[in-house]
């Protein structure tokens, strides 16, 4: 159906590039099926010139990939999703800042002979580690 001066309309148009923007994401996931793309299904949006993958309710409870074409959204949300799967690199030092704080913690100096203490009195500082 043409409208104003032979140009196509809007909704005709919006139709044509949404069936577009699924071919494209069907070709991305037949090549790539067991990306998180082609598993979890992202929804897609064009907004602002720009492609929108989002997995969830909204933008900012989801998970999300935006890129100038659907292949680079999807792959924005792949990488969006994997990064949600693994800890980050120094992890591993926050968690075991969690788990021995008292590493962290300076030893007060004890001199044996200017202050005694039974073995009931020690401090958890003075014990070995």
């Amino acid at each position: 159906m043409k409208k104003n001066n032979g140009h196509i309309s809007g909704g005709r148009r919006a139709m044509d590039h949404a069936a577009t923007a699924m071919e494209q994401m069907e070709l991305y996931c037949t090549a790539r099926p067991g990306s998180p793309s082609a598993v979890r299904r992202p929804r897609l949006f064009f907004r602002n010139e720009l492609w929108i993958a989002l997995l969830g309710p909204t933008i900012e409870e989801g998970i999300v990939g935006i890129g100038p074409t659907v292949a680079a959204a999807l792959h924005a949300f792949d990488a969006q999703y994997l990064a949600g799967l693994h800890p980050p690199v120094n992890a591993a030092a926050t968690i075991g800042a969690l788990r021995w704080p008292d590493a962290a913690l300076p030893r007060p100096h004890r001199n044996a002979k200017s202050n005694p203490k039974s073995h009931a009195e020690v401090s958890r500082f003075d014990r070995p580690s």
